[in-house]
Order: structure tokens, then sequence, then C-alpha cells
């Protein structure tokens, strides 16, 4: 989805379409008047997205129950504008300074603690890392070499059935399924969750490694992810099933870039350079935010 078609949806939800771009990626993000509307991609062939919003929503009045710093939804369904799920969100303060690891490590720490919610109210799925794999690199296309997205194909059903057999650390329960510090915005109360449309029930390590891989991958200093895991209380490189989880990770990370590869040189440079180094198993080549 291109940012002109997701003015047209926000035209027609009523919205003003010069309205401020925000963020453009799996949705398209724009602020107006106090709130914030997430426009997600043509859900017409692809239910779960509709879905998802919905969950999303009824997510955030669970976690505003639950006493969570989280956005929160400022209306209670998600709508359907031409076949995208649109979602409207109460805008916060401007944010007093960036979030950082251990403003990350406390909010995870709430939500680990948190029981599953009451299934006659909100279901969580269980995190679908790879889940989304086969539509990103359709979406690619031509764009990418066919080995290359074979050779994610199977990446993702080795490490899909390697998950399946993991043995967890922790407690299973509500997870972000995101978890990293552009995802907390500091306003001037505090540190509050946004983005969460990947919440899920499932193992809590999946939210740990994503602070473990961006150590090594995108120059997350090491001293930041020492603070992560001391706020946090446990680093879970010491989790043997620490490698499957890191795989699957990387795995969904290269077919995401890929979406963008038909439209964007950058991204397929970038692409390019994650799955080279996969294919030459080097855990510290340096990739870039997309």
């Amino acid at each position: 989805m291109d940012e002109a078609r997701a003015r047209e949806i926000l035209a027609a939800t009523g919205l003003p379409r010069d309205a401020e771009l925000l963020a453009l990626g799996e949705n398209a993000v724009f602020g107006t008047a106090g709130l914030v509307v997430k426009v997600g991609r043509d859900a017409t062939d692809h239910p779960e997205l509709l879905e998802r919003a919905r969950r999303e929503v009824s997510l955030a009045s669970w976690l505003a129950e639950c006493g969570i710093p989280a956005v929160r939804a400022a209306e209670p369904e998600a709508r359907s504008v031409d076949g995208h799920p649109v979602t409207l969100w109460h805008r916060l303060p401007a944010a007093v300074r960036p979030a950082g690891p251990g403003d990350l490590a406390s909010l995870l720490r709430l939500v680990h603690a948190l029981p599953a919610p009451d299934p006659s109210l909100l279901t969580l799925p269980r995190r679908e890392l790879l889940g989304g794999v086969e539509r990103w690199l359709r979406i690619a296309g031509d764009a990418i070499d066919p080995a290359d997205a074979d050779y994610l194909r199977g990446r993702r059903d080795g490490f899909a059935e390697a998950a399946a057999t993991l043995v967890p650390r922790l407690p299973m329960g509500p997870v972000h399924g995101d978890a990293l510090p552009r995802n907390v915005h500091v306003g001037p109360d505090g540190p509050v969750l946004v983005d969460l449309e990947t919440f899920s029930s499932d193992l809590r390590e999946h939210d740990l490694v994503v602070m473990a891989l961006s150590r090594d991958r995108y120059g997350l200093p090491a001293e930041a992810y020492d603070t992560f895991t001391a706020v946090y209380g446990w680093d879970v490189r010491e989790w043997p099933g620490c490698p499957v989880l890191r795989g699957a990770r990387e795995t969904a990370s290269c077919a995401w870039v890929a979406q963008h590869a038909p439209a964007n040189p950058k991204a397929l440079d970038e692409f390019r350079r994650r799955v080279a180094s996969l294919r030459d198993d080097d855990p510290e080549v340096r990739w870039y935010p997309f």
C-alpha cells in the first residue's frame, strides 16, 4: 500500500486527506486533531488483517483495565473502509525524551506479570512470528531473486518446526511481540507501550530475543543491552532456545524488508545484505533498520 492509496482511505473515513503522515510500513499512520489513525493493508484477501485490528482495539481496553501504560483506542471498534482496516487512537503528549532499553524492560516486566485475559472477553493468538513471510515474499514478487525467496521459505519451515519443540525458561503468557524501544513513548507521565498489533500469548522469551538480536545485528551498544537485562532481571542469551527464536526472527525480518523492494532500491539492497549474511552463516553482519 502506498501513501496515495492510504490517503484515499483516510478521506473515505471522513478524516482530512492532508493529515500528517507519521509512518508508512505495515500500516500507514497519520496524525490529525489529537488522533492517530492507522490504515492497514487491503484485507480482502487477508481477513486476518482485519481481525488483528479488531483484536488490537480490544487489547487496548484490556490493558487499560490491567493498569498497563499503553496507547488507548479512541473508538471501541476497528472500521473496515473499502476493505482496509482502520483504527483510531488517542494521540499521546509529546515525548519528553527518547525511550531507552530500561524503559522497555520495565514495561515488559509489567506485561510479563499479566495472566492470560478472560477468553470470553479477549483471546490472544500465539506469536506467529513467521506467519507473514509468505505474504511479504509474494508482495516482493519478481523484485527479488526467486532463489532467495525459496531460501527464506526453507528457513521459515525449519525454524517453525524447531520452535514448536522449545522448552521455555519463563512462564508463558501475554507478550508484546515486537519489543523494541521504538515501540515505547516516554511522555510526561513516563513510558507507554505503543504498536500493540503483535500482542500475543506465547513464550515470554519472544520479547527478549528482540533486544539480543538488536545487540548483534543492529548496532545496539553492549552497555545498552546490559541495561535492558539488568532492569528486566535476566539475559535470554543464557537460554538454550535463544538461537532458534533469533533465527526465526531474522528470517521474518528479511521477508519483511522484501515487501518494500519493488518500489525502493534501498530496501532491495538491504534485503540482499541480510540474505547474504544468513547464507554465509555470519551472525554479526550489520543490518540496518528500515
